[in-house]
């Protein structure tokens, strides 16, 4: 059924008719001198209390219990608990989504067909640790047998993103590690700019792509392994210091990279919400894995709370419904103050990823595509990032309260497609016919104007 035709979402259609235009938020507290007591939760940590206070929206009491009654006839329990029993909720590909196991500090079993995961991942995190542990000690040595001292991140999207994020509001815990460095962008320029501030005996690489053929990340691989290899040409170890986060052996192999400094991760890991898994290497490598492992226990701390509280007091639930409540009942999104510093900007970045890959597109089950977002996009920073979460929303749909899948990567994977079929017509003079005429026109313009 239709999310527009859920009787509780029709509900909340007739209610916000009949009384949206009078909310008012100074009346609201006026009214109510109890109002940031009913609308406010705290969550009780060992390392203190979390405050919710979601007492700023435009919501009073009946249209929270309309919202909360919204997501239980969606099925949002249901789902959620698909997903952490290891249930195949990404049905468009077929496959779990499993970021919670990545930080299940618990280690109770998971099953994805039948088959426990939380071994493979604890393999995993265990080679992490003592790749850290090598690295930050000095015993990892460069080409001419000294330390590493920066760590260049090269990824796209959720590859990039997110562990940028972390390692910028961790700062504060970075020291005695590596300075670590992203490149995301296909601009030349991005790459040239940081490997001019670094010294190739002690820079180790990490090439971060899921499956090794995204053409950005992949581009600016082969540029670094050229920079590297103007140096280091005349060395007996003639491969690069680097490290590959894929979970497949192969391409990594033929790109040059030692596969015993591969660190694996599953189909089940979205790419917006590796961050946990082997993708938080250079997380890991800046801040200490003893640290990481803190943010790991964080998260999963997070989890259960989202797993066993009540809707009622469920603070990702809370905030979610308040989402759809602005989504779709009022012409612009109206956005949660965050906590903010100098080491949190890069948080709207990566939030804006994964809002618009999991809220923000639609697509009918007809084919039709839909853009969801009924307001603005207003966050983000120019450059190959936003044009990536960009991608998705064009040519992908999304959301348990839409009915449909937040979990797959086929706007990813169709853009690929799309570069693979116009980088080869780019090589030759002859006129390009074979796409609309914007797209002929721009490849045409380029290769007439830079042959």
């Amino acid at each position: 059924m239709a999310l527009t035709a859920d009787a509780n979402f029709q509900k909340l259609k007739q209610w916000h008719e009949a009384n949206g235009a009078s909310l008012n938020m100074r009346a609201l507290f006026e009214s109510d001198p109890e109002r940031f007591g009913r609308f406010s939760t705290t969550l009780q940590t060992d390392d203190g209390d979390i405050l919710i206070d979601y007492s700023k929206n435009l919501i009073n009491q009946d249209v929270l219990a309309m919202l909360l009654a919204l997501a239980k006839s969606r099925g949002l329990e249901e789902a959620r608990k698909k997903m952490f029993s290891g249930e195949k909720i990404n049905f468009t590909e077929g496959r779990a989504v499993l970021h919670v196991a990545l930080r299940n500090r618990s280690n109770t079993p998971i099953l994805v067909d039948g088959e426990d995961v939380m071994p493979e991942v604890n393999r995993v995190l265990d080679k992490m640790k003592a790749f850290c542990q090598k690295v930050r000690s000095g015993d990892w040595k460069g080409f001419s047998g000294k330390s590493i001292t920066d760590v260049v991140n090269i990824g796209i999207g959720g590859s990039d993103l997110g562990p940028l994020m972390v390692t910028e509001a961790l700062k504060p815990y970075s020291a005695g590690g590596p300075d670590v460095w992203f490149v995301s962008n296909i601009d030349g320029t991005h790459l040239a700019k940081t490997l001019a501030k670094l010294n190739p005996e002690t820079t180790l690489f990490i090439i971060a792509s899921k499956t090794f053929t995204t053409q950005e990340t992949i581009t600016n691989a082969e540029s670094a392994k050229d920079w590297f290899l103007q140096t280091a040409a005349d060395v007996s170890r003639p491969e690069p210091d680097a490290a590959a986060l894929k979970h497949t052996v192969a391409k990594v192999k033929d790109f040059g990279i030692d596969t015993a400094n591969m660190f694996e991760f599953w189909d089940w890991v979205g790419g917006r919400y590796s961050l946990w898994s082997a993708i938080g290497l250079s997380i890991a490598l800046h801040v200490g894995f003893e640290n990481f492992e803190q943010l790991l226990s964080g998260a999963h701390w997070m989890d259960n709370h989202f797993r066993s509280a009540p809707l009622e007091q469920n603070a990702p639930v809370l905030l979610a419904m308040l989402g759809v409540w602005y989504i779709n009942f009022f012409q612009a999104e109206t956005h949660a103050m965050l906590p903010y510093d100098q080491y949190m900007h890069r948080f709207a970045a990566y939030f804006q990823q994964g809002d618009m890959e999991s809220n923000g597109k639609y697509i009918t089950k007809d084919g039709a595509r839909v853009n969801y977002h009924t307001g603005p996009i207003v966050w983000g920073e120019p450059g190959t990032n936003g044009q990536h979460a960009f991608y998705q929303l064009i040519h992908q749909g999304e959301g348990v309260m839409w009915d449909i899948n937040s979990y797959d990567q086929w706007g990813v994977e169709l853009g690929k497609q799309l570069a693979k079929k116009i980088e080869p017509e780019l090589k030759y003079d002859s006129e390009v016919t074979s796409h609309d005429s914007s797209t002929n026109g721009l490849i045409n313009f380029l290769k007439k104007n830079f042959a």
